[in-house]
């Protein structure tokens, strides 16, 4: 007989999520939630279909109110996600898990902290940015020692040789690439090639951004282990930190993203926490057969 798991569909700007629900429910997660079971569920022809799956479970520690695991659409299992994070949030308030407008979560990446707002937007504190190398992690040529950087690209992919970019992570690596046309730009020859380059020993975010104003950008982002995407929230964060640190940018910069707009407030100070504000919408609830003999 089979086993039932309940979910719920939810998105952000179209980054799309199958949301599990462990706290209501104690399930036997490794032996349920598998890397091939997620890349099956993923498919949106033969699954579900989503960019990633959020689990949602009791805190390990004291100070939060719940852990949150990210499972990318390959099954991979990643630090973290802004987008996640909103749907995360209005999922918990919305099912009862909570009667608390800040909430504090665990992630592999790091705490994190989730506001509800009275306009049904999600702001979240993503902590603060890092540009160290070693925190994305990012192994610099040795032509250079801050950035921007310019890595060297096998094959001429997109007829390129070479590409220009800075890093952040959010908490999950990102690489930033300033482009004159996000719409003309090759992110689909690109993002691949640098998702996977040799600088990147974890694979990386790859975000690229045009700029409208200095508080004002478009920006495409092809996301480790599952894609372009409509909207990565941690992209946004990483791109809008990056312009912030090197002078382009000012705050609050609005981000227009395929799939819609986010805002995002940095000081400039690496001390200081950025905040991403932004909407999460439900789609639909659903239950999935576990079959006893299905092994992924």
């Amino acid at each position: 007989m089979a086993d039932r798991l309940a979910f719920t569909k939810m998105q952000g700007l179209g980054n799309d999520f199958m949301v599990v629900d462990a706290v209501s429910r104690a399930i036997p997660v490794a032996d349920w939630l598998t890397p091939e079971r997620i890349r099956r569920w993923a498919d949106r022809h033969f699954g579900i279909g989503f960019d990633q799956l959020l689990l949602i479970e009791p805190p390990v520690g004291t100070t939060a109110d719940f852990r949150y695991r990210i499972f990318n659409a390959d099954g991979s299992e990643v630090e973290q996600c802004g987008n996640g994070a909103r749907c995360f949030a209005r999922f918990v308030a919305e099912r009862g898990l909570t009667d608390r407008r800040e909430i504090r979560v665990e992630t592999a990446g790091g705490p994190i902290v989730l506001h509800l707002t009275d306009d049904a937007q999600v702001r979240v504190d993503m902590g603060q940015p890092r540009f160290a190398p070693a925190s994305i992690p990012f192994r610099p040529p040795v032509t250079a020692s801050s950035p921007p950087y310019t890595l060297m690209l096998s094959g001429r992919p997109g007829g390129l040789e070479q590409i220009t970019l800075e890093v952040v992570s959010m908490g999950n690596p990102h690489a930033v690439i300033q482009v004159d046309d996000v719409d003309a730009f090759p992110v689909e020859v690109i993002g691949p090639v640098l998702e996977s380059h040799p600088a990147f020993p974890r694979r990386v975010n790859v975000g690229f951004a045009e700029q409208c104003a200095a508080d004002h950008i478009r920006l495409r982002v092809y996301e480790r282990g599952t894609g372009e995407t409509l909207a990565c929230g941690t992209g946004a964060c990483a791109a809008v930190a990056a312009g912030i640190r090197a002078g382009r940018l000012r705050s609050p910069c609005r981000v227009d993203l395929p799939g819609g707009t986010l805002t995002i407030d940095w000081s400039g100070r690496e001390t200081d926490a950025l905040f991403m504000t932004g909407p999460a919408e439900f789609v639909f609830d659903g239950e999935i057969n576990i079959q006893p003999d299905d092994q992924g």
